[in-house]
């Protein structure tokens, strides 16, 4: 068995739909994407009170990550007037793609960027520990059974006073 030509197998693009027109962003370089993955974590870090690479965050800010993340696509929505939150959205979704998978781009991309669409709500996660709750568990497939009478209990021993 040989491997497949890797280009054959991943589509490495991804297609986002705004106002009935459907955008491509192109795979980033590596070094775009390794960049998005270090801020990303350091973003992290940061939120979880770590100590973070001041380097890191300092390149990025001397570059557009938008127009990296989205590539021929940021020019496009640009002259098409694409508004600065759809714009945005299309960038973080891009992020999520880059640092995730497509299916977690896909996901922020549905949820409009509400981190609270992102959990299943509250009725879902009940109706699913419900369901686990009500699983019925099978009997013992023992079949050794107590003698009614035979328990020795309240007996007294013989030999004993």
């Amino acid at each position: 068995m040989a491997f497949n030509e890797l280009g054959e197998l991943l589509d490495g693009t991804l297609k986002l739909p705004i106002s009935g027109k459907t955008y491509v962003v192109p795979a980033p370089p590596a070094s775009t994407g390794l960049r998005v993955q270090a801020i990303m974590q350091a973003a992290a870090t940061a939120a979880d009170g770590g100590k973070i690479n001041e380097p890191i965050l300092a390149d990025a800010a001397e570059r557009d990550m938008y127009l990296d993340v989205l590539g021929t696509a940021h020019a496009e929505m640009i002259a098409d007037g694409v508004d600065w939150p759809t714009l945005k959205h299309a960038a973080v979704t891009a992020m999520v793609w880059i640092v995730q998978s497509k299916d977690a781009a896909e996901r922020y991309w549905n949820s409009g960027g509400d981190p609270s669409q992102l959990a299943p709500n509250r009725k879902a996660r009940r109706s699913s520990s419900a369901a686990a709750k009500s699983t019925q568990y099978r009997g013992s497939t023992s079949t050794t059974t107590r003698r009614p009478g035979k328990s020795g209990a309240g007996k007294k021993r013989a030999g004993r006073k």
